[in-house]
């Protein structure tokens, strides 16, 4: 009988190699499973403050999304840092919505009419976020450092804003108060779209007129 020759010994370096691999890997698997986790969080937390308030407990939070209220902490150390991070998450959505094809080269009020009909419609399709967002912007825990980030993605609007003023299309008003203008006139067109879907379209084309209206120095 053939004797059977010694298993070979995997030389130290290879090992470690594939040792180092494996645990790549495993934190990699990891990484993927506590991002599902965050995301699980935010989106119940959506759906809880978009029916109870901000005010809702984290509790309400954890049961929805399925996990241990100490799980929640593991993420979002208090409840304002999960509340401003939702916030990044909701802007950055509608940044993707409001900016996506956004006709650079044409005139102000078609550049304007673009950003306002995006946001009509993704508040339309998105109403929870939407409703969660109003209550973020008037929520005084907002941070400093979260209001910059959010408004990141919008900085060609400002823009537009300023080069408009400067061509003296619209009226030399505060940039903020044209902002709330159009984000409540916006917003109204939203809740009447929701309430009478059959006129939505009306409702989006008649508010962006009443705004333009309001701002420009001609018609």
């Amino acid at each position: 009988m053939i004797p059977k020759p010694p298993p070979k010994l995997i030389n130290r370096g290879v090992r470690a190699k594939i040792l180092s691999e494996y645990s790549a890997k495993g934190r990699s698997m990891a990484r993927l499973k506590s991002e599902d986790k965050r995301n699980s969080i935010l989106s119940a937390a959506i759906e809880v403050f978009a029916e109870r308030g901000l005010a809702a407990p984290t509790a309400a939070i954890t049961a929805v999304a399925g996990v241990a209220e100490g799980t929640l902490f593991t993420y979002f150390r208090t409840k304002d840092k999960l509340v401003n991070a939702l916030y990044g998450e909701i802007k950055l959505e509608l940044a993707d919505a409001m900016m996506s094809g956004f006709p650079r080269k044409t005139s102000v009020r078609h550049r304007l009419q673009h950003v306002w009909n995006r946001y009509v419609e993704w508040g339309i399709a998105h109403e929870k976020q939407h409703k969660v967002l109003r209550q973020m912007m008037v929520w005084e825990g907002l941070t400093d450092e979260a209001k910059a980030a959010g408004s990141a993605p919008f900085v060609e609007i400002d823009t537009m804003a300023q080069d408009a003023i400067a061509q003296r299309l619209v009226k030399d008003l505060p940039r903020p108060f044209v902002a709330a203008t159009m984000s409540t006139l916006a917003d109204t067109a939203i809740d009447f779209a929701r309430q009478d879907p059959k006129r939505a379209g009306v409702y989006q084309v008649s508010g962006f007129e009443m705004f333009w209206a309001g701002i420009s120095r001609r018609t």
